[in-house]
């Protein structure tokens, strides 16, 4: 994975407006927060292969840290702590968030075909 280029991603999250595509999206500080600090509660999501249309996408930040947003007809589908990014399989898009010492903290897919389990 590479740091997040603003507007590579902003063009590339464009070609899924309007198109019914697959979003993956996952948080977790799971074992990372209870291995540091015994009173931290775990937390996380998980969705996988949830077909999603959306109107708008948009992805800001300060150039360490972004959040992409996902407007849908009821909602919103949000992600924040984006830091890397990479297209895989030639068309899916993978955002994902790591810490300080490189572990996943966020993650958020979109593809136009479903995601393999």
């Amino acid at each position: 994975m590479k740091p997040i280029e603003l507007e590579k991603v902003q063009e590339y999250l464009a070609r899924f407006i309007n198109k019914d595509v697959y979003v993956h999206l996952e948080t977790t500080n799971g074992a990372y927060a209870s291995h540091v600090n015994e009173k931290a509660y775990n937390v996380g999501v998980y969705i996988r292969n949830t077909k999603v249309r959306f109107s708008q996408a948009k992805i800001v930040g300060d150039g360490k840290s972004y959040r992409a947003g996902l407007k849908m007809e009821m909602g919103w589908i949000y992600a924040e702590g984006l830091t890397d990014w990479e297209i895989f399989e030639d068309e899916k898009l993978l955002m994902a968030g790591h810490d300080r010492e490189g572990r996943l903290m966020v993650a958020l897919q979109i593809s136009e075909t479903p995601f393999h389990y």
